[in-house]
């Protein structure tokens, strides 16, 4: 049996816990691989090794630091095979996804390659009689991140590509599920020049997770993960004084309007609510379809093209996806349909019977739709996370526009439609943090961020662009006065500064 162990200051860290976690092989249902389970003290050893790392790395000029990160994106571009095939054994989806997954991580690894421009601070000459004010960003320190299992390359390097960039040493506590390609990614951080220490990954459960958030020397820490875990996470960490950015659930809808172009609308759907088995917190789960025209006719296509839907094998390079992450998400995907059933939502197609010519142990669900589905249905409530999209009918674009702006996830939300107007007014209406015209998947570029409302975000900082420097980074204001002595008599040193 394969063991993953730690990262720690540079190397491979045998821990000593006793407790290890399964890594299963979603296409097989076997286990591959066990994972080491992280103890507190452990954590603490990985703290350690980033505090020594700090004073260094940080004085490091930030040129410096952008050529590491330079570096580190050559090297994993280098690669990209190995790391996209150990990503798809772990995760499940197929490997043209698992390099989508790594070169979305590398989009962010190449805004960090610009950080000493992202650094630069603010200067006024003269804010006063001989007065000079100028700020700057400085590191915080040892920082850390909790990243989910669908995106165990791209979350990552969105977290400590940034935070590395501007100074800070990082602790990764990744999905147990899937960690080989985390302590992959923290190996080529080293292999790119970073010092020992500056990039830790430990692996575990709660655990791990309550060792961060109450350990005395890690100041900041992100998180993407369910929405209930998020708010924990978010409150704990606060109340240990941590700056804190938790990333929750989604439920993500699409409108789609009279106008909208439907061969590109299914095409969109398909991709967008059954890509990556539906494990993505970006997916499209509810289509909302204005009007009884427009509703039939979606539904009409949608039937017909789901069928042509390929579920297979991670390897198979004609396979739209793959198998879902373990045995128990499968169950719990399935168990929504049929709560879906017992709701009186109409099940139009039905994956729970799929199963995969020899490989009839592995986690495959096929595609689901739902039609009729209403907004008191839990199943509309909740973040099903599998590939199954529900219909929401609308009567009207105002009805259309409440349903995600009402939902208690704000995560993204698209409208398709040729009508200018109509989209303007919808983008700047909708409650909702993240918005697609005609784009099903909205996730900004790199040098924008990326955040969710209501209870798919909690903290005041978005991931990555320049919000993530602000997030890794504290301001520091100078506010500076050289007085010629000879020159300058007067006693004012008891009285309130002003600039008059």
């Amino acid at each position: 049996m394969r063991d993953i162990r730690h990262f720690i200051d540079g190397a491979a860290f045998e821990g000593a816990s006793g407790r290890f976690g399964d890594v299963f092989n979603p296409n097989t249902g076997e286990v591959q691989a066990r994972v080491q389970l992280a103890t507190v003290s452990e954590m603490d050893r990985a703290v350690q090794s980033a505090q020594a790392a700090f004073e260094g790395w940080s004085s490091t000029n930030p040129q410096r630091r952008a050529r590491v990160m330079f570096e580190f994106k050559r090297l994993v571009e280098a690669n990209m095979n190995e790391l996209a095939e150990m990503l798809s054994s772990e995760h499940g989806k197929v490997i043209a996804d698992s390099k989508g997954d790594i070169q979305r991580g590398l989009e962010v690894i190449e805004f960090a390659c610009g950080i000493p421009h992202a650094l630069k601070g603010e200067y006024t000459l003269g804010a006063g009689p001989g007065i000079d004010v100028y700020s700057s960003r400085q590191a915080l320190g040892v920082v850390a991140g909790i990243t989910p299992f669908n995106f165990p390359a791209m979350i990552p390097m969105w977290m400590f590509g940034v935070a590395i960039a501007v100074g800070n040493t990082f602790i990764l506590k990744p999905s147990e599920r899937d960690p080989s390609v985390p302590v992959r990614l923290g190996e080529l951080m080293m292999e790119a020049g970073a010092p020992k220490g500056v990039l830790n990954v430990v692996h575990g459960d709660k655990t791990a997770v309550d060792a961060i958030l109450a350990h005395p020397d890690i100041h900041a820490v992100s998180f993407v993960g369910s929405s209930d875990i998020a708010h924990y996470v978010y409150q704990t960490g606060a109340q240990h004084g941590k700056r804190v950015q938790a990333m929750g659930g989604a439920k993500n809808h699409g409108i789609v309007m009279p106008d909208a172009d439907l061969d590109q609308v299914i095409k969109d759907l398909s991709g967008a609510a059954y890509g990556s088995a539906g494990e993505r917190c970006m997916a499209l789960p509810v289509v909302v379809p204005v009007g009884k025209q427009t509703a039939d006719e979606l539904r009409e296509r949608l039937v017909a093209e789901i069928p042509t839907l390929r579920v297979g094998v991670s390897t198979d390079d004609q396979a739209h996806y793959g198998p879902v992450v373990s045995a128990q998400h499968r169950d719990r995907v399935a168990g929504w349909i049929s709560k879906g059933v017992e709701e009186g939502a109409e099940l139009v197609v039905d994956g729970r019977d799929f199963s995969l010519q020899g490989h009839e142990k592995g986690y495959f669900i096929g595609p689901s739709l739902f039609d009729h589905v209403t907004t008191d249905m839990s199943s509309y409530q909740e973040e099903i996370f599998g590939p199954v999209l529900q219909i929401v009918r609308a009567a009207n674009f105002e009805e259309a526009l409440s349903l995600p702006s009402k939902h208690q996830y704000g995560n993204g939300v698209a409208i398709f439609t040729q009508n200018g107007r109509a989209a303007r007014d919808f983008a700047a209406r909708v409650n909702v943090g993240m918005v697609g015209i005609n784009v099903p998947i909205p996730v900004p570029v790199a040098y924008h961020s990326f955040g969710g409302w209501k209870r798919s975000g909690f903290g005041d900082t978005n991931q990555y662009g320049m919000e993530g420097v602000k997030f890794w980074t504290k301001t520091k204001t100078v506010t500076a006065r050289w007085p010629d002595s000879a020159l300058e008599h007067e006693d004012s040193s008891f009285i309130i500064p002003t600039m008059s």
